[in-house]
């Protein structure tokens, strides 16, 4: 196996004393595995925050083996750290695309989806801007996975409208693919459900 592609980094998690598995969503090869060796080192630990793209390449000896995994910056989030609701939102989707897309799977329209989507987190000015397409990934997601989705997409500004919308697609992600994850993967949800409904006055 050898993989070289861009890649949204969506999740990292210790190996060992100081390497790492990440998850890459890819275009064309899906959601993959690799393991990062110095993962918890001052030089990759700003390349492995959830949400940054990155160049990887990946590398086994064959397609059952966890790959070694190289990855180089191409864009950080790590600006947007600090920023209450940009973090929430970046955490949510990413932990979403880990927790329901199966592994060496493609889903090219997701892909793109998110890429898109993480750069409006990251530059719009309110996250009113943001919001609906937030909501239109989820139900990207759920029609890529198979299930139905009788949500309608909200009007520009009508915020109680969008909220409901976030509700009642929040509630199918649990029901349907996030059925048997633990429910910290819905807690990131609920978070960013709390800081959106702050401005819903504003």
């Amino acid at each position: 196996m050898h993989v070289r592609a861009p890649a949204i980094v969506c999740a990292i998690r210790p190996h060992g004393e100081t390497a790492g598995i990440v998850r890459l969503l890819t275009a064309d090869h899906g959601m993959v595995a690799g393991y990062v060796a110095g993962a918890r080192g001052r030089t990759l630990r700003p390349v492995l925050i959830p949400g940054n793209l990155v160049d990887a390449e990946l590398r086994a000896r064959s397609a059952s083996q966890l790959p070694f995994a190289r990855l180089e910056l191409v864009q950080s989030r790590g600006p947007w750290l600090s920023e209450p609701l940009p973090v929430a939102a970046i955490d949510w989707v990413t932990s979403l695309a880990t927790a329901t897309l199966p592994e060496r799977q493609p889903y090219p329209a997701l892909y793109d989806a998110l890429v898109a989507l993480l750069e409006a987190v990251c530059v719009a000015p309110s996250a009113r801007r943001w919001a609906v397409p937030l909501v239109s990934f989820e139900v990207l997601l759920l029609r890529e996975l198979g299930y139905g989705v009788s949500t309608g997409r909200p009007a520009e500004g009508d915020w109680p409208a969008f909220l409901a919308a976030f509700d009642s697609v929040g509630r199918q992600l649990e029901r349907y693919p996030l059925a048997e994850q633990r429910s910290d993967v819905m807690a990131a949800r609920a978070m960013l459900r709390s800081r959106l409904a702050r401005i819903e006055g504003s």
